[in-house]
């Protein structure tokens, strides 16, 4: 049974206060690299080596994507950081203890994706439900004053009480029907003639976590694809960091097939580096970057995880020439590069302030190739020449923001 399993099913049977603790405890470590407690002093001086686990990730050129195969790197790298997401997850990769909980568990012990899962169903079953009770009020109360001629208010009981459920009060109507025989009583011959479930999940780093896993955190290794077009590697070839430097700038380019020693187009203004400027930028400072296109945004930022908190503040990454001539005469479309105009900027801050989050314009500053040589770009010092400044927006509410 695998970690992910384990601890969902501890986090299904321990009280509230029990359960932040216990998801405290798994997720204590905000980055893969552990600095454990001082073993012994020399001179005064506390002398302990940090503890890097070196992870393995496999490179997809289509997908523009590192992927994590092994359960126990992509646990890793999940539970210190949240790195990645599950391809067949929403976020967390818990697909095999999904499955493990329908074959044995019967839902008892629930994963968080099928606590939202439920969460949003018994939400719509709510809304469905008051929808029907507020019909059938406004029909009797239309019945009443054309029979009686009297005028009643909808929803209220003679007695007073209110018919009409409220989020408060209101309780699922249908429960899960218990099964007969408990999934704790499985007999050990039936345990046997199960078939094994594979786990078919991989974690799914995109090119801005594989890379600072590899450059800034030194606990990734990235092998070579299979198979590429005209280039066939023998398994278990890694990328060099000059390499994995090359392929992922090469990787945006739609004309080019990304090969490992082909030099990348010497450009200040290439998508990886503006997107992984601001990714860098904001893991520094301490804050967990996870993917923000569910809310038409670049990122999202989260103080400890997203298994603590929602996400705080949505960032947009808007790239901006230092010289106009450079973007003038750059092959790049770079997103968000052209004046943008009020009504997109409207809906954006609109949808992320619906959702508690704070809009934050992230200007990522491109330095001129008339003042930095393009010969910077051969390694990633180049990002000092990079800057990064922000914009906090707040959608003004004139009905909630008068106090």
């Amino acid at each position: 049974m695998s970690l992910i399993n384990q601890t969902s099913r501890s986090k299904a049977s321990l009280k509230p206060s029990s359960r932040r603790a216990e998801t405290s405890r798994v997720y204590a470590h905000p980055l893969p690299i552990i600095f454990p407690e001082p073993t012994y002093k020399f001179l005064g001086l506390s002398l302990t080596r940090p503890l890097n686990p070196h992870c393995t990730a496999l490179f997809d050129p289509l997908t523009r994507s590192a992927w994590v195969s092994s359960s126990g790197d992509a646990t890793l790298l999940w539970q210190r950081g949240f790195f990645g997401k599950g391809d067949l997850s929403r976020s967390e990769p818990s697909w095999l203890a999904r499955q493990i909980n329908a074959r044995k568990m019967k839902g008892k012990a629930l994963t968080s994706e099928e606590i939202t899962a439920k969460r949003r169903a018994e939400r719509k079953q709510f809304k469905l439900d008051r929808a029907k009770a507020i019909a059938a009020a406004a029909a009797e109360a239309e019945t009443a004053f054309n029979e009686q001629g009297r005028v009643i208010a909808p929803g209220i009981a003679p007695d007073g009480t209110r018919i009409i459920p409220s989020a408060a009060t209101w309780k699922p109507t249908s429960a899960p029907v218990p099964s007969e025989k408990s999934p704790l009583d499985v007999a050990p011959d039936e345990e046997e003639d199960m078939e094994p479930i594979q786990d078919l999940e991989h974690l799914q780093l995109s090119l801005q976590e594989a890379f600072f896993l590899v450059w800034a955190l030194d606990c990734l290794t990235i092998l070579h694809p299979r198979t590429l077009v005209h280039l066939v590697f023998t398994q278990n070839v890694s990328f060099t960091l000059a390499e994995i430097w090359n392929t992922f700038q090469n990787a945006h380019i739609p004309s080019l097939v990304p090969q490992p020693n082909a030099p990348s187009p010497l450009r200040f203004d290439n998508p990886f580096l503006v997107s992984y400027v601001a990714y860098h930028h904001y893991r520094s400072l301490g804050w967990v970057v996870k993917s923000g296109i569910k809310f038409c945004v670049d990122y999202l930022l989260y103080k400890r995880g997203p298994v603590f908190q929602h996400a705080e503040f949505a960032i947009v990454v808007i790239p901006v020439y230092e010289d106009p001539e450079d973007q003038a005469n750059s092959p790049f479309k770079l997103q968000n590069a052209e004046p943008f105009t009020w009504s997109w900027l409207s809906t954006i801050n609109r949808v992320n302030s619906q959702v508690q989050k704070t809009l934050v314009l992230s200007y990522i500053t491109i330095p001129a190739e008339s003042r930095v040589s393009p010969k910077v770009l051969s390694s990633p010092a180049c990002f000092v020449h990079y800057s990064v400044r922000e914009v906090v927006l707040r959608r003004f509410i004139p009905a909630r923001m008068r106090d």
